[in-house]
């Protein structure tokens, strides 16, 4: 952690002078995170590189926003000191998340209330807003571990042909995704829908190892996208940008275009911290964020910040592996993916390997709905991944106390 909030300072130092708030607050940012890495029982290991990347990663998202809009940047600072008052706070429950399998109809059920609440996907309370589906990705997950930790032998053995024995112990898995799948699709956000799909398709395959049932799931979710794409007009837009954005350069390819002249005057090196123009990207604090990052800081410095990532995701599922029972092993899987999953949707959109979605890259785009949910879901992680510490270390720390 110490090296995080030192190299995410430096990246901050640099920043436009007035983009940030007041130093303090800064410094109020980094005690945050020192306390929620204190915060750990002293009688466990954890793997402390989790939150740390997730700190640092959200510094340099930080000092990026902050070269491109100063009002957003200061937003964002207060969104980060919410994100860590709330693992913090959180922490002790998530010692305990093996209480969370009990809870798996009220997961499902919480998806749906938010959606109905949130009936254009933002639920505002006074001046603050807030993306209910990025607090429905982490409920899916929830009840989807509950579920299958209590019915994957059986699903794992049924036969593809028994349609009894499949929707026997398929349905409420089916409905849960499905309603919330639907919903999404009709208030055409296909970002978060892919997502979803993505996430149930892993989970289910970890523990049944069914591949009929994933192919089925993305024949149905191809359906679904058919449909999209022939009826909504922003589904449409979306499309036709991504397959010849030159066709409309100044309509609906402007932003796809832009950023691709953005990624192309980065080259390889970057034109430098403040040298770029990624300003002529509409949107380019939340969807194009990584071509802003890759046009300053070149094609080296947009994989460096995908193998942040990677190596995220890789020590989330080496969390998930090292689990003695299923349900921790599906609770780290599933979150391990959903924040892979939406990293590969969204920089792939970017690089035009298929249509950009609405989604943010997390820790990284301006976004405090996104922001929150993300540390919470690293936070549930690193609590999964708790190991005794031995007795020799344990009573060395009793000692020193």
């Amino acid at each position: 952690m110490a090296l995080a909030l030192a190299i995410g300072g430096f990246a901050l130092a640099l920043a436009p002078r007035g983009s940030l708030g007041p130093p303090w607050t800064l410094w109020l940012l980094a005690a945050g995170a020192v306390a929620w890495t204190l915060r750990a029982p002293f009688d466990v290991r954890r793997d402390d590189a989790l939150p740390a990347l997730a700190v640092l990663i959200s510094c340099l998202g930080l000092a990026t926003i902050a070269r491109l809009s100063p009002d957003l940047a200061r937003k964002q600072e207060i969104w980060l000191g919410l994100s860590l008052a709330l693992v913090i706070a959180a922490g002790p429950s998530f010692d305990g998340f093996r209480r969370f399998a009990a809870y798996k109809y009220i997961w499902v059920l919480g998806s749906i209330v938010l959606f109905l609440l949130g009936a254009r996907l933002w639920i505002r309370i006074g001046p603050v807003q807030y993306e209910p589906v990025e607090i429905i990705k982490l409920f899916i997950v929830l009840f989807m571990a509950g579920y299958l930790a209590e019915t994957a032998d059986v699903i794992a053995v049924a036969k593809p042909w028994s349609i009894r024995a499949n929707l026997k112990y398929l349905g409420p898995l089916f409905l849960g995704w499905a309603t919330s799948m639907a919903i999404l699709v009709f208030e055409r956000d296909i970002g978060m829908a892919s997502l979803l799909l993505a996430t149930f398709a892993a989970m289910l395959y970890i523990a049944t190892r069914r591949v009929d049932l994933i192919a089925g799931g993305a024949a149905i979710f191809a359906l679904a996208v058919w449909f999209a794409v022939r009826h909504y007009p922003y589904v449409i837009a979306r499309f036709a940008a991504w397959r010849d954005p030159f066709a409309d350069p100044l309509g609906t390819g402007y932003q796809a275009l832009q950023s691709i002249f953005s990624l192309a005057a980065g080259g390889l090196l970057g034109t430098g911290y403040g040298l770029g123009h990624p300003g002529f990207i509409p949107a380019v604090q939340t969807d194009y964020i990584f071509a802003a990052w890759s046009e300053e800081f070149g094609a080296l410095g947009g994989i460096v910040l995908v193998l942040a990532f990677l190596v995220v995701l890789l020590r989330s599922l080496a969390v998930a592996q090292a689990q003695p029972d299923l349900y921790a092993k599906l609770l780290a899987s599933g979150l391990a993916v959903t924040l892979g999953f939406q990293v590969f949707i969204i920089v792939g959109g970017v690089l035009g390997l298929f249509p950009l979605t609405g989604i943010t890259l997390p820790f990284f785009s301006y976004g405090g709905s996104s922001l929150v949910a993300n540390f919470l879901l690293i936070a549930l992680v690193w609590a999964i991944g708790s190991e005794g510490a031995s007795p020799a270390a344990t009573a060395k720390t009793k000692s020193s106390g």
